[in-house]
Order: structure tokens, then C-alpha cells, then sequence
């Protein structure tokens, strides 16, 4: 029996468990919101507060406990210059869990978004537009659709959402022959 045995195994061993989650901390670091499974998201979202505690601590043996778990030492600095100094007016509640509506088509996993509650500046502008792009997947893909049109344009943020043109083929230069 597992009493008192917290935690969930994934089907996985112990390092791969902990890899997974490691890499989960890290993709939410870097990016600020991910999707997942919800077994998934509770079991980082454990290891995701610990380590911004860790960086509000802003030590020397903080970062120290933070690069032994992350092993990243440009992930290190930006969790404790950048992330945990917007965490400082709370204590705890770092991590938020937002379900889908729908559940993963392959093996009806229910899937989530693990996002961190407070957000940066260049995560704000994709908040809205990835949660209602998850909900309903024929506005996802004009939501794409739209990013690529701007990006490709150069365009500022606006409101508008033009269709991406087709990229024309470039010609390939011909290799003369030697004689």
C-alpha cells in the first residue's frame, strides 16, 4: 500500500521522473506558460514555487540549490533578477492551472495550462489569444495565422488580422558543367 506516498510516478523511474519535471520548471521559466497534462502540471508546479521561494531568498547558497536543480546558469539568473522580484508582495500561489475544455485526442489525457499568476511584459500580449485558441481549434488556426501575417509584414500589435501570403520558391542556381 502507499500511504503517506506523495507524489506521482508518470510510468516513469525516478530520474526520468525528475527530468520531467525539471524540464517542465525550465520550459515554464523560459516561456512563462505551458500546456500539459494535469498530473503533469501539479507534480512541477510543486518544484516551480520552491524555486522562486529559493529566488526571493537572492543568496549565494539559494542560486546555488537553483542551479543544482535547473543547471542552467542563464535560467538561474533570470529566476532571480527577473522572475522572483515580481513575486516579492506574495507568499505562495505562484502557479496557476487552467483546464481545457477539451482533453488530448490521442488518449483523452486532460490537458492544462501551467502559466506563472504573475506575468511579464512579453507574455501579457499572448495571454488572451492562446487561452481562446486552446478552446476552440478553428480560431487557433487563424490566430496563427494572423501572428504569421504580422511578423512577416513587420507589422506592430494591432487589432487586425491579415492572412498570411504563401512564401515564393526561390530558384536554386544551376551548376554549369566542366569541360
Amino acid at each position: 500500500m502507499r500511504h503517506g506516498i506523495s507524489g506521482n510516478k508518470f510510468g516513469r523511474n525516478q530520474t526520468l521522473r525528475k527530468a520531467t519535471v525539471r524540464d517542465l520548471a525550465k520550459a515554464i521559466f523560459n516561456h512563462q506558460r505551458i500546456r500539459t497534462t494535469r498530473a503533469k502540471a501539479a507534480e512541477a508546479r510543486k518544484l516551480i514555487d520552491k524555486l522562486i521561494t529559493m529566488g526571493k531568498e537572492n543568496t549565494l547558497a539559494a542560486k546555488r540549490r537553483a542551479f543544482a536543480i535547473l543547471c542552467d546558469h542563464a535560467l538561474v539568473s533570470t529566476l532571480f533578477n527577473t522572475i522572483a522580484p515580481r513575486f516579492n508582495s506574495r507568499h505562495g500561489g505562484y502557479t496557476r492551472i487552467i483546464k481545457f475544455a477539451v482533453n488530448r485526442p490521442g488518449d483523452n489525457a486532460e490537458m492544462v495550462l501551467l502559466e506563472l499568476t504573475e506575468k511579464g511584459p512579453e507574455a501579457t500580449a499572448e495571454t488572451t489569444e492562446t487561452v481562446k485558441a486552446a478552446e476552440n481549434p478553428k480560431e487557433a488556426k487563424a490566430a496563427k495565422v494572423g501572428k504569421v501575417a504580422k511578423k512577416a509584414k513587420g507589422e506592430a500589435e494591432d487589432a487586425t488580422i491579415v492572412e498570411a501570403k504563401p512564401a515564393e520558391k526561390k530558384a536554386k542556381p544551376v551548376k554549369k558543367a566542366k569541360a
